[in-house]
């Protein structure tokens, strides 16, 4: 019994301390900042349709995706699966606190802006790039999970006018129609996104280092590394709630 007394105590005095690391790992990574340029996206999005909608249905747009999108709401269903999938977020939180693991987030975000996005519009600049650092891009597009991460944004601001379209008229899609359609738009997204995913990558990173990027894809390739990308894809999806009922757990 006193040995099990033990064990509580450790537990109750360690999790305090466990939940922290997540949320200090949430914020390290840039995860509330890459949140703020999706709620940006999706503002320019809703924009799109201004004009072009009758104002029932653009009305029904705005406010279905704004509650779709509500900025806490999507924090706390992706660090609720990022604290659920993640056994072990401290090499992670090392990771990206360090002064290499800043550099590669500040790198993310300003790829993200929405300035950024707008001058990019039409397609990114071909980056020439060595045949080593080529190489090392190869290996980081294997590691990173952004085929998946972006086809789950696009899917999310093309889902802007579905959701307004199906809540006006009830019944649109059978529910498994619309899984398989969502499925098979999914897959061909990320099949595009492949495409010129080096390319991505290499303008994204490009004021890193050759040695920098190594120490990047080394950690992606790694067993922690791994971890948490599979813990960061399955928290975007959580966070974006994709063809689900974001009132849902």
């Amino acid at each position: 019994m006193r040995r099990l007394f033990s064990l509580l105590v450790l537990m109750i005095c360690t999790m305090p301390a466990w939940a922290d690391s997540v949320d200090q790992l949430y914020k390290a990574a840039g995860w509330p900042d890459q949140r703020a340029h999706f709620t940006d996206a999706v503002s320019a999005a809703q924009q799109r349709y201004h004009n072009s909608l009758p104002p029932a249905v653009y009305q029904a747009l705005v406010s279905n995706s704004n509650q779709r999108f509500q900025a806490q709401a999507m924090d706390s269903r992706a660090l609720a699966k990022l604290r659920s999938a993640l056994p072990d977020p401290a090499p992670a939180l090392t990771f990206f606190q360090s002064p290499l693991g800043r550099k590669i987030v500040a790198a993310e975000l300003l790829a993200t802006r929405k300035d950024q996005l707008a001058k990019n519009a039409k397609g990114l600049p071909k980056i020439q790039a060595s045949d080593d650092r080529l190489l090392i891009i190869g290996h980081l597009a294997q590691a990173l999970p952004a085929r998946e991460a972006g086809a789950e944004v696009s899917l999310a601001i093309a889902g802007v006018a579905a959701d307004s379209l199906s809540s006006m008229i009830p019944g649109l899609f059978g529910a498994g129609q619309a899984q398989g359609l969502l499925d098979g738009q999914r897959q061909r997204l990320m099949s595009q996104i492949g495409e010129d995913l080096n390319n991505t990558l290499l303008y994204v990173y490009r004021n890193l280092s050759d040695a920098e990027l190594e120490a990047f894809a080394t950690f992606a390739e790694s067993a922690e590394g791994r971890a948490y990308y599979q813990a960061a894809i399955a928290a975007v999806r959580a966070g974006l709630a994709v063809g689900q009922n974001p009132t849902q757990p």
